[in-house]
């Protein structure tokens, strides 16, 4: 593991190292070659050219230079080299080959393990696997902590990962043909290496992205695309062969550099959410990024410090914007959170692609042992491979049609399910058996009885708080009237019905939604009761045991059941045995043509091409030939199975099965719909109740503030009129008018002094309260959204539905907005102003006999400890909800 020199989190990358070879001699066997198989003559010739090879074979067995530009430029050329030689000296065990030279390198992840091979697969591997090694240093080179740094790293990466590309595509399966291997030059190493160097270069450019200032849109698509490349590596990864094969500091780097740019795609994403007032999918992405940050910390064994910090640091900014799109959502929008399941994928855009090192590594315009092999060679190997491949490109397609057809035959047929059904190895469909286990998951309709009673306990709950509050308030105004009927134009402070009629409209309006939701509880009870025997079916354990059965025929004339049933089985047994031949003949075709290298024949040939090819490409007559019976019996066999699966049907009445099947099957939907819905509504008046229940704790406290305000006046009002009529004060006009005003309208907290009252009273202060006002509200530059004379238009009214017991009785005041929930809005805020109703709809009769329940001691009521489940989430709220 390596990191740039900013040291910086993101900077933290991989870096591959160069596998190891041992020394061997290739000059003096390519000589004997030549000079056995051409002449003399030819081999001094080309002496240049071998010493060449020996050159840069001896440089590629050194240490590496400290150049790594010098390095990868003495790779390419060495590879070209090796594809000149492979097309020009067969070097195997064979006795006419070169059959004296061996390449021995060591894994690069696993010194201690090591290939060794007599062919030059495995060496042209090598050097491209260390090729791509060295890029992948060369990236890292760059100083990353500017613009022109991360460029150049991501070109770099770019130029790795098309080696390994290459590696995979065309060497690594050649390589792993022969006697040894190592599992660093497998296509599966090959191929995740690829990926992750992908996403380093697309971290580069992600870098870049922040650093210009790109929009959150893109930063996010950029940023997706790097946890995917991480994403499939670390799957590759953590698959055989490469699951025991590398250091756990590779899995942790990749497992938390995936969970980071996921989170930080959340983050990005929820700022462009934020912007178009989005919140509610702005929740659900960052709560989605949190928790996979959280995951990904579990698995941090040597993993870099600096990626840690960067998790810290992420964690840190998608929790405070989690916390203010809650907070909007809930003073605001008021949405209905969606599941992570239901959004669509984040978007990805990729800005990096393996190069295409084809062209890079292109040794066709390079001169060496040109005298050797002429050009009429080269082109015949061509038009030989374009031949195989049409032969394997005809045969492959015949087998997977043949394989589709025996799909699409047995489905039509209902095999093998209905022999399934027979011996009781039913199922339901994989998505209503998954709507099923998620019913059951969260309690099932058994489980309604419960949740019901949580309707009722809260329903209760704020009824005695509202009645509460109404005896406070009633005992006060009864006070208030004693004491002005006791001292007459004395008591000059105003009377407490002008000051509560704000608080009055407030709980009125409490009470109004508490009956209406009184309503909607009815009706969701009475939903329960009456769907209860459709609903039934759904706590049955397992589900399965609901399907009707297929049984045998009660009455048998001839017995044969068994004889049918059984000749039926058989023929199934032996379509399957055929499925199996058809995937045997298509890996046979694949291997035939990675084992079909006729170029040592093409060197060596002295006769007339064609002759070579149709005795090469007669190989695959045998293979054809093989794939056409197996196809043609599987016709016959359709057929056959076709016919006893008639006599199945009509002994077992297999057309009744299938209607009574298909008929459990809707009465499960219609449960599980039935269940939707009621789970909704139950679910709408928990967080009703809820909301509802601090909306009216709040003004509870409000009103106690101004019970106790009140008292305090009445105290110090009482000495002064008793000091009046004693003859102990001398009150001029001013003075005596001074109680007309001041005392506080609802809500406004009364300030006393700490001093006691002096002695005389013309030395008094000024009064401590002011007329009744309606106060601007601090901080804002227009009134309250729901004042007492503007009513809060209810969200959470139900529009009349077939498929909800939820609809406003008819003359309603309030206007049906969007449907999902049958109850009425509690609007929770912090402590607001005197003047603000919480935006309850008024309730008529407040003082009527809607309320009788037993009054409560003076006092708080603690919240309930209820809390509205979240196992289950229907599809489909109301999205003025949001889901905490």
């Amino acid at each position: 593991m390596a990191s740039s020199a900013s040291g910086t989190a993101t900077h933290v990358m991989l870096a591959i190292f160069e596998k190891k070879t041992t020394q061997i001699d290739l000059y003096r066997p390519l000589r004997n070659y030549i000079a056995f198989n051409y002449s003399e003559r030819e081999a001094q010739n080309l002496e240049d050219d071998l010493q060449t090879v020996k050159q840069l074979r001896s440089d590629v067995e050194r240490q590496p230079d400290p150049s790594l530009t010098t390095r990868r430029d003495l790779l390419q050329n060495y590879f070209k080299t090796l594809c000149l030689v492979e097309t020009r000296f067969p070097i195997s065990p064979d006795k006419d080959h070169i059959n004296t030279v061996t390449f021995v390198w060591h894994d690069a992840f696993k010194n201690k393990q090591k290939a060794s091979q007599q062919n030059i697969h495995l060496e042209k591997a090598a050097v491209l696997f260390n090729l791509g090694a060295v890029y992948s240093q060369i990236g890292l080179s760059y100083d990353r902590t500017t613009v022109d740094g991360r460029r150049q790293a991501s070109h770099a990466f770019i130029a790795a990962a098309g080696a390994f590309a290459f590696l995979r595509d065309n060497a690594a399966t050649k390589a792993s043909i022969g006697s040894s291997t190592t599992v660093d030059l497998s296509v599966e190493c090959a191929g995740m290496l690829e990926r992750l160097i992908l996403a380093q270069a697309q971290e580069c450019v992600f870098e870049n992205t922040i650093a210009k200032g790109s929009t959150p849109g893109v930063c996010a698509k950029i940023s997706r695309q790097v946890g995917l490349y991480y994403e499939e590596a670390l799957v590759t990864c953590n698959a055989p062969p490469l699951n025991q094969h590398f250091d756990r500091a590779w899995i942790s780097h990749m497992q938390l550099k995936a969970a980071l740019f996921y989170a930080e795609a959340c983050y990005r994403y929820g700022l462009e959410l934020h912007e178009k007032d989005e919140i509610a999918e702005e929740i659900a992405r960052l709560k989605s990024g949190i928790s996979a940050l959280s995951e990904a910390k579990k698995n941090t064994k040597g993993a870099a410090a600096q990626i840690l910090d960067a998790i810290s640091k992420l964690e840190v900014n998608l929790n405070r914007n989690l916390e203010r799109a809650v907070k909007e959502n809930d003073r605001v929008y008021l949405m209905r959170v969606p599941s992570l399941g239901s959004l669509p994928p984040l978007p990805a855009f990729s800005m990096v692609k393996p190069l295409a090192m084809s062209e890079v590594l292109d040794a066709s315009k390079e001169k060496m042992f040109a005298s050797l092999v002429p050009d009429s060679s080269a082109k015949a190997l061509s038009r030989y491979t374009e031949m195989v491949d049409d032969i394997i490109r005809t045969q492959a397609e015949k087998l997977q049609q043949a394989s589709e057809l025996t799909r699409v035959r047995l489905k039509e047929m209902d095999l093998p399910e209905s022999i399934l059904a027979l011996e009781g190895n039913f199922t339901l469909p994989t998505d209503l058996k998954e709507d099923v286990e998620a019913v059951q998951l969260c309690g099932g309709p058994a489980g309604l009885e419960a949740e019901l009673q949580q309707l009722r306990d809260l329903k209760r709950v704020n009824q005695e708080i509202l009645v509460h509050i109404e005896e406070l308030l009633q005992k006060e105004a009864r006070e208030d009237a004693q004491f002005r009927s006791q001292f007459g134009t004395r008591w000059t402070r105003p009377q407490s019905s002008t000051l509560t009629k704000n608080l009055q409209d407030r709980l009125n309006r409490f009470a109004g939604n508490l009956k209406q939701a009184a309503d909607s509880d009815a009706r969701i009870e009475r939903s329960v009761r009456e769907h209860s025997a459709l609903m039934s079916i759904l706590d049955r354990r397992p589900i399965e045991s609901a399907l009707p059965t297929l049984a045998r025929p009660i009455m048998s004339l001839d017995a044969n059941e068994d004889a049918i049933l059984g000749a039926l089985k058989q023929s199934l047994r032996q379509l399957e045995t055929l499925g199996a031949q058809r995937a045997g003949l298509e890996d046979m075709l694949k291997e035939m043509k990675r084992k079909d290298d006729i170029l040592p024949k093409l060197m060596t040939s002295t006769g007339s091409y064609e002759d070579l090819f149709r005795k090469e490409i007669s190989k695959y007559d045998n293979i054809s030939e093989d794939i056409a019976h197996n196809i043609e019996a599987q016709e016959q066999l359709l057929l056959q199975i076709q016919a006893q699966n008639d006599e199945f049907a009509a002994i077992f009445n297999l057309e009744d099965y299938k209607a009574s099947r298909e008929k459990c099957y809707k009465q499960i939907q219609a449960a599980i719909a039935k269940f939707r819905e009621i789970k909704e509504n139950i679910n709408e008046g928990l967080k009703f109740y809820v909301t509802l229940q601090d909306a009216i704790t709040n003004v509870k406290q409000q009103c106690s503030d101004f019970v106790m305000t009140r008292n305090i006046q009445c105290k110090e009002m009482i000495e002064d009129v008793h000091k009046q009529m004693a003859g102990l004060s001398f009150q001029d006009t001013k003075t005596t008018g001074a109680y007309d005003n001041n005392y506080p309208s609802v809500g406004h907290q009364a300030q006393r002094s700490g001093s006691q009252q002096p002695t005389d009273p013309r030395s008094q202060t000024p009064p401590y309260y002011h007329p009744p006002e309606q106060p601007a509200m601090a901080g804002y530059s227009h009134p309250p959204p729901y004042s007492s004379t503007q009513q809060m238009p209810s969200p959470y009214i139900v529009p009349p539905q077939p498929t909800s017991p939820y609809a406003p009785q008819a003359g309603s005041p309030y206007p049906p907005p969007q449907a999902g929930s049958p109850y009425p809005p509690p609007h929770t805020q912090q402590q607001p102003p005197a003047n603000h109703d919480y935006g309850q709809p008024a309730y008529p009769g407040w003082r009527g006999p809607y309320y009788n329940a037993h009054a409560q001691q003076p006092g708080s009521h603690p919240r309930p400890p209820y809390t509205i489940p979240g196992q289950y989430r229907p599809p489909q709220q109301g999205g003025y909800y949001s889901q905490q």
